[in-house]
């Protein structure tokens, strides 16, 4: 059955809303003005609720897409995030390139948040991703995460555990990107929306820094579109959407090609 069954909108229409909100961080009123604007009428509210009810699933459901960290050595570092005038923390890992690897969202920094966070990294991984380097701040709590994981045999026991400081730079920088996006939301009510929220910046953030570009046929945030409405069966399928592509491109060329013969 589909997930847009009941919602009064088509699947364009929800899925385009959830896009935007996550890929430029807008309030959700700012957002039911800029629809109602192209005739759409939904309330703020109703945007609220395809956030939340979406968020996870388009992170579920596009995970092998933009999940392909580049190389083995990793950059972890947490964040804090606040929900219900508390700080949670927002581990997160990142490859040497920029690439997102995981994230997880913790009411509690100890060793035991460290360890569940760099665990469920480490399962998604593939056999040919390779673990060799996590590099983090002078934080206790990773070191004994790793030294407990390779305990386990969880974690490969040749993974060096370097603490270099400058070397994390890259995540950092990635932590106030973040939260430039999660700031119009001022505070989380519940630690699960905030994770609910949270999966869809981060997923769109993976696509826009082209961590799914194999998929991104267009190469611009319309192939980010469609990579979204493909996962829920909306629009055209991969295969069509190349077909049509390369036809443009085909025909651009022709028209080129008779331009100069002119």
């Amino acid at each position: 059955m589909s997930m847009f069954k009941g919602r009064h909108f088509s699947g364009e229409v929800v899925l385009w809303a959830v896009r935007w909100y996550y890929r430029y961080g807008i309030s959700y009123r700012d957002l039911e003005q800029m629809m109602a604007g192209r005739s759409i009428r939904a309330d703020h509210a109703t945007i609220y609720r395809w956030v939340q009810t979406f968020a996870p699933e388009i992170e579920k459901r596009l995970r092998w897409q933009w999940c392909r960290p580049v190389s083995g050595s990793w950059r972890v570092d947490e964040t804090y995030v606040k929900v219900r005038s508390k700080w949670v923390y927002l581990y997160r890992a990142m490859d040497k390139f920029g690439n997102t690897i995981d994230f997880y969202l913790s009411a509690t920094r100890n060793n035991k948040a460290a360890k569940r966070f760099l665990a469920k990294a480490l399962r998604a991984l593939k056999d040919w991703a390779k673990l060799h380097t996590i590099n983090t701040d002078k934080a206790p709590t990773f070191g004994a995460a790793n030294s407990e994981l390779k305990a386990d045999r969880k974690c490969p026991k040749e993974t060096k555990h370097r603490q270099v400081k400058y070397l994390n730079n890259i995540v950092e920088a990635g932590h106030s990107k973040l939260k430039q996006l999660i700031r119009p939301m001022r505070c989380f009510k519940t630690l699960k929306s905030a994770y609910a929220t949270i999966k869809g910046f981060e997923v769109m953030r993976a696509l826009r820094k082209g961590q799914a570009g194999i998929l991104n046929f267009s190469n611009d945030v319309l192939g980010e579109a469609c990579i979204v409405e493909r996962a829920f069966g909306v629009g055209p399928c991969a295969s069509a959407e190349a077909v049509t592509i390369l036809k443009n491109h085909l025909k651009a060329f022709k028209a080129g090609e008779a331009q100069r013969m002119a």
